[in-house]
C-alpha cells in the first residue's frame, strides 16, 4: 500500500463531513429566512448568499427550494432501526419501537429545526401538495423492510401496517407542531402507536394511553 492510498479514506471522510456541513448550513439559513421573510418571498439566491455558497452549489445539494424543507436523513435511519429490531418481535412492535427511538433522537438533537420544518409544511400549500408523495415513499420503505424481516414479501397486511405506522407518526408530529411544540413529541408518538396496539371503542378512544376509560373508572 502506498502512502497516498493509505491516506485516501481520511480524505474521503473529511470530504463527506464537509458536504454534510454545507448541506446543514444551507438548510439552517433557509429556515431562518423562511421564518423572517416567509417561504414564498425567499429566493434561492438569498439562501445561497446567506449560506455563503454559489447559486449552482445550492442546486448540487437541493434540486428545488421545496427540497430544502423536505430533505432529511430520517427515512434511512428509521429503516435501519426497524431492520435491527429483534427477529422474534412482531411487526407492529418493531415499527413502534424503531420509530420512537429514531424520533426521540431527532427530538433531542434537532427539535427546533423539526418544529420549524413541520410548521412550514403545514402552512405552505406548495409544500403540502408534495407531502403525500413523500409519505407514500416512506410507506414503501417501511413495507419493504418489514417484508425483509418476515420473508413473506410485501403482502397486503404488511402494507397496512406500514401505512398505519406512517399515519401514527405523522399525526403525532402534526399535533405537536400545531400546538407550537409545547408537548413532548416522543410521548405523543408513543400514544399514537398505542392506539394501534390496544383494543378500543368509543369510550376508550378519548383516553391517553395508560389512563382508564369511563368503564374502567366505574369498576
Amino acid at each position: 500500500m502506498t502512502s497516498s492510498s493509505a491516506k485516501q479514506p481520511p480524505r474521503t471522510g473529511r470530504r463527506e463531513r464537509q458536504k454534510a456541513r454545507t448541506r446543514h448550513s444551507i438548510q439552517e439559513q433557509a429556515l431562518r429566512l423562511f421564518l423572517s421573510k416567509g417561504y414564498q418571498a425567499t429566493t434561492v439566491e438569498e439562501i445561497a448568499s446567506a449560506a455563503d455558497v454559489s447559486h449552482m452549489t445550492f442546486f448540487r445539494y437541493f434540486p428545488t427550494k421545496e427540497a430544502v424543507v423536505e430533505t432529511d436523513d430520517y427515512d434511512p435511519m428509521l429503516v435501519e432501526l426497524i431492520r435491527s429490531r429483534p427477529a422474534g418481535e412482531d411487526s407492529l412492535t418493531a415499527l413502534h419501537r424503531a420509530v420512537l427511538q429514531g424520533l426521540s433522537t431527532v427530538y433531542a438533537t434537532d427539535r427546533e429545526a423539526l418544529l420549524t420544518r413541520t410548521q412550514l409544511i403545514l402552512n405552505t400549500p406548495a409544500l403540502q401538495a408534495r407531502m403525500g408523495q413523500n409519505l407514500q415513499a416512506t410507506e414503501r420503505l417501511f413495507a419493504e423492510v418489514l417484508a425483509g424481516r418476515t420473508g413473506t414479501g410485501v403482502t397486503l397486511e404488511i402494507r397496512v401496517l406500514a401505512a398505519a405506522a406512517v399515519a401514527a407518526l405523522t399525526t403525532a408530529i402534526r399535533h405537536w407542531a400545531a400546538d407550537g411544540g409545547t408537548a413532548d413529541l416522543p410521548t405523543l408518538i408513543d400514544r399514537a402507536f398505542d392506539v394501534l396496539h390496544r383494543p378500543h371503542d368509543s369510550a376508550t378512544l378519548g383516553q391517553p394511553a395508560g389512563q382508564p376509560g369511563p368503564v374502567e373508572r366505574a369498576k
